[in-house]
């Protein structure tokens, strides 16, 4: 009766020794030699080992510290160039409403005065004539309609 006693005491405090073992990783090297360890591998990615049964399991998600730095590098160089893309367009959308803004202003001139001057490249003031007038207008129309969202609102 003792000797099992001792034996159910000794197997008592075994068992969770056995249970809770240590991982161990495999991983194959540059030179395709495959190796087993209890340390995961640093700059390689490494598959865990069930001991019990003997069978690998790969983490996929875990990944090594060189991925995931390189990981974060593209994700900040993505969002990098995606700040400078926006900045662009919005540049360019000032620069589309700015000559908006400024065709409109023309287009208002034209229409309200019957008489239009305008200075030359040699200096010279001078005023238009009439099928310049309408030349101009039909000109500042089109850049209205171009550049502006919704055609020529004054």
């Amino acid at each position: 009766m003792t000797r099992r006693l001792i034996l159910v005491t000794l197997l008592a405090l075994l068992a969770p020794s056995l249970s809770t073992a240590d991982s161990v990783y495999r991983w194959t090297d540059e030179n395709g030699v495959v190796h087993f360890g209890d340390r995961e591998p640093v700059g390689r990615a490494a598959d865990r080992v069930n001991v019990r049964s003997g069978t690998a399991t790969s983490s996929p998600q875990r990944k090594s510290p060189q991925e995931q730095l390189k990981a974060l590098d593209e994700r900040q160089a993505d969002r990098e160039r995606n700040e400078k893309e926006t900045a662009v367009e919005e540049a360019r959308r000032k620069q589309r409403q700015a000559r908006c803004d400024a065709a409109r202003a023309n287009l208002q001139a034209v229409n309200s005065n019957a008489r239009v001057r305008v200075i030359g490249a040699d200096g010279e003031q001078r005023y238009l004539t009439p099928e310049e007038i309408q030349e101009k207008r039909a000109e500042f129309e089109a850049i209205v309609e171009e550049t502006c969202d919704g055609g020529s609102e004054s």
